[in-house]
């Protein structure tokens, strides 16, 4: 258990034990940069093997098509994070089918080894991660800087009765997705301040706020735009078997919202009966927050902050509210979706937090200048080196792994094996979630698998009688939890880093520990969940 926590005088059950040996057993192995480097020469050597045995697949994906006067879209497979495919706006005119076939590809054949040698730069900034958390720290950094963060923590205790604080944060957390990866920056650092402010734990809070982001990423209570990518998958997987089918935007909207209340008490739950009970009191150092009530200048400082909230939301609403406006979809004209706005949005994001921090000090006095916000922003990138070198090693290691091509021949291999039993249709759709859970341990990016998954699933599923948007809603319940534990998840360092301001001795072991108990109960819970509303014949949406 971390040292920043004491442990409770009662005995310790079974699965305490056992995550306080995770967490020991996790924080003995290397640092996580020694890993990906000796994964790195895993990757190097078992490339070799397949490529001189000749391993291949032959399979269906789905490859949308940019418009012309679009920007290319970037192959997901490739880096396997993003959550949406670049800034290109999918038209339902523009998808097709094709026939591929994935060879083992050495990278220590001469075109491995030029591969390895010129693509260490292109790697790394390809892998958006890293810009989106830059980015968005210049904001957040401003804000917490000026003690803006902490004027808005203090309010929100003060207002939300004690027992629904985790309640709030987790469901905040939740549907935070709408703005994509946002909620890793914003809302897992935010939920461990909020703790630490109530005399609660702030590794639970950090925990609570990252299972809440991770573990339910493809559920919300909104559209969003993940969704308009997903359901043109499987429209277009749909049409391999009846091209007169389609589902809608909204298909998985009824199952969605249940979910979304569902997690948020599962998760609330597993904090305060699991993660909390285990961590004990905390004992490292605690900022003095002073009294619960704000000061003149804190209060001064938040009228500012509401001025320079409505002045970002005014220059905002100029580029994106009329028609024709630059923000929007320069074909359809749409704001919602997968658009420039909302392909944009950690610049949207990163502006509220900068322009409300800075006029937040300034009210308050903590701000002279903008120079003061200057020192802000370097100091917010300056904590981030580790991060950045963690994540150029990382980003490396994708690059080879996809390059090699054996992620795609074992999502395929995996679903050829699964297709060819003959077990029944929900049999098959709990055999297809084992898989893409197994899957997601390699290949994080949600739209990555369905790319792959859905013109092998969904036609064999239609075939068996089950509807399409089964299959989606089955999809969505594997892709997320493991994203809590898989550090191949971009945002998994940053979730380490986070722990480490309250505890310096927390590592891997000590994440994987806390999020442990959230995967399990959750791919059962929900799982459970799926099985019930699928056997119940529920709608799944609109």
């Amino acid at each position: 258990m971390s040292k920043s926590a004491a442990t409770s005088d009662a005995p310790k059950g079974g699965m305490q034990k056992f995550l306080d040996v995770v967490e020991r057993v996790g924080n003995r192995v290397p640092h996580p940069a020694v890993i990906f480097l000796l994964l790195l020469a895993a990757v190097i050597g078992l490339s070799q093997i397949l490529y001189m045995t000749g391993a291949s697949v032959e399979y269906e994906v789905m490859v949308p098509q940019p418009t012309e006067a679009q920007v290319e879209i970037t192959d997901p497979m490739y880096y396997g994070m993003g959550s949406l495919p670049g800034y290109a706006s999918l038209d339902e005119q523009k998808i097709t089918i094709e026939t591929r076939t994935a060879t083992a590809r050495s990278l220590l054949t001469i075109e491995g080894l030029r591969f390895m040698y010129t693509s260490l730069i292109p790697n790394f900034m390809a892998f958006t991660a890293v810009g989106l958390i830059i980015v968005a720290m210049l904001g957040v950094g401003v804000a917490e800087e000026s003690g803006l963060i902490k004027a808005l923590i203090r309010k929100l205790v003060v207002i939300a009765p004690p027992k629904l604080l985790v309640y709030i944060m987790v469901f905040v957390g939740i549907l935070s997705s709408i703005a994509a990866d946002a909620g890793y920056l914003v809302l897992i650092p935010l939920a461990g301040a909020a703790f630490l402010s109530v005399g609660r734990h702030p590794l639970a809070g950090l925990a609570a706020g990252f299972a809440a982001v991770a573990g339910a990423f493809t559920v919300n209570m909104l559209i969003k735009p993940l969704d308009a990518v997903l359901v043109e998958f499987t429209n277009d997987a749909i049409h391999l078997v009846d091209p007169d089918t389609s589902i809608g935007l909204a298909s998985n909207l009824w199952f969605s919202v249940v979910s979304v209340l569902f997690l948020t008490i599962v998760i609330a739950l597993i904090t305060e009966r699991v993660i909390e009970p285990r961590l004990g009191k905390f004992e490292g150092e605690r900022t003095d927050e002073g009294s619960a009530s704000l000061s003149k200048e804190e209060w001064r400082g938040l009228k500012f902050a509401g001025i320079g909230l409505v002045g970002v939301l005014a220059f905002f609403a100029l580029l994106a509210l009329p028609s024709g406006a630059p923000l929007r979809d320069p074909s359809s004209g749409a704001l919602i979706g997968n658009t420039p706005f909302m392909n944009g949005l950690i610049a949207f994001i990163a502006a509220v937090f900068f322009v409300c921090g800075f006029a937040y000090g300034l009210g308050s006095g903590a701000m002279k200048n903008f120079r003061d916000a200057i020192k802000a922003m370097e100091k917010a990138v300056a904590t981030l080196g580790s991060l950045i070198f963690l994540l150029f090693i990382i980003a490396q290691f994708i690059a080879f792994f996809n390059y090699s091509n054996m992620a795609t021949i074992l999502a395929v291999s995996l679903s050829n094996a699964l297709t060819g039993v003959d077990i029944g249709p929900l049999w098959l759709l709990l055999g297809f979630i084992a898989v893409v859970v197994l899957l997601d341990f390699i290949i994080t990016g949600a739209i990555a698998k369905w790319a792959i998954f859905a013109p092998i699933f969904v036609p064999l599923l239609m075939r068996l009688g089950v509807e399409p948007e089964a299959v989606l809603a089955a999809y969505r319940v594997a892709d997320s939890p493991i994203n809590m534990i898989t550090p191949l998840n971009a945002y998994f360092a940053l979730v380490v880093v986070f722990c480490q301001k309250y505890d310096k001795n927390a590592g891997v072991g000590t994440v994987v520990a806390l999020m442990l108990p959230y995967v399990v109960v959750l791919l059962a819970l929900w799982t459970i969940l799926f099985v019930v509303w699928h056997l119940l014949g529920l709608p799944w949406g609109i």
